[in-house]
């Protein structure tokens, strides 16, 4: 079962958080890597578990000392990277790891680490991320309407990046996206091991999220950001 690398990366808003949260509280064995970042936190976030929340000067610290996996500049002044340690320390417990990170960072990793199992989670339509960020800014006591648009306009590109991952979650009703996620990581651990844990309808659901299917799930939620994919 150890040693499988899962990429997940999200648009911001997308519910990623909280879809990977419920999958292993279903899945054991799941190891979550904790980026490291310079932003500040918001609302409610913890250091250690969200994010290790660092200072621009240590971040630069740690790239110049290649302690980082892969690392990217995000919105333009923060940095985000997955520390390499989190590979080591998984794999000495026995555990598969995911993740967290965003579409330039997982491009890195894709190239660096081909057997690795990427997974995308994307909203169900641009209206229901719109919301989903403007009831984060609120509870957050901060609504930036630029913010929200600048954040749009960012989800928009980084789905054309999609077809670059095997899987695309969409993340509608929970529960639902729960189901799939849990079938694609159990059927990649059973083409890893033969770990015995995907029959027919599992494996029938997994497939149905690869990207190359295009569901119509898939084409209806990229369509409301303008992107289209070609055939594949």
């Amino acid at each position: 079962m150890a040693g499988i690398l899962f990429i997940i990366s999200a648009p911001s808003g997308s519910g990623k958080s909280t879809l990977v949260s419920e999958v292993r509280k279903l899945v054991p064995g799941l190891e979550f890597s904790v980026s490291y970042t310079t932003r500040d936190p918001r609302g409610s976030e913890q250091e250690g578990v969200e994010y290790h929340f660092i200072s621009k000067d240590k971040f630069r610290a740690m790239v110049a000392n290649d302690e980082f996996l892969e690392h990217a500049v995000v919105f333009g002044d923060n940095y985000y990277g997955t520390a390499r340690s989190a590979l080591s320390q998984a794999a000495a417990s026995g555990h598969d790891l995911l993740l967290d990170i965003d579409v330039q960072g997982a491009l890195q990793v894709m190239r660096s680490a081909p057997e690795a199992i990427s997974l995308f989670i994307l909203p169900p339509d641009k209206k229901t991320l719109e919301l989903r960020l403007k009831h984060r800014s609120q509870a957050e006591g901060v609504v930036d309407t630029s913010v929200i648009e600048k954040r749009l306009n960012q989800a928009g590109k980084e789905l054309e990046q999609l077809p670059a991952y095997q899987y695309a979650i969409v993340n509608g009703v929970l529960e639902q996206a729960v189901d799939r996620m849990r079938a694609v990581i159990l059927c990649a651990r059973d083409s890893f091991s033969g770990a015995g844990q995907c029959d027919a309808a599992t494996r029938a659901l997994a497939d149905s999220c690869r990207t190359s299917r295009q569901s119509e799930r898939l084409r209806d939620a990229l369509a409301s950001f303008g992107v289209k994919l070609d055939q594949q």
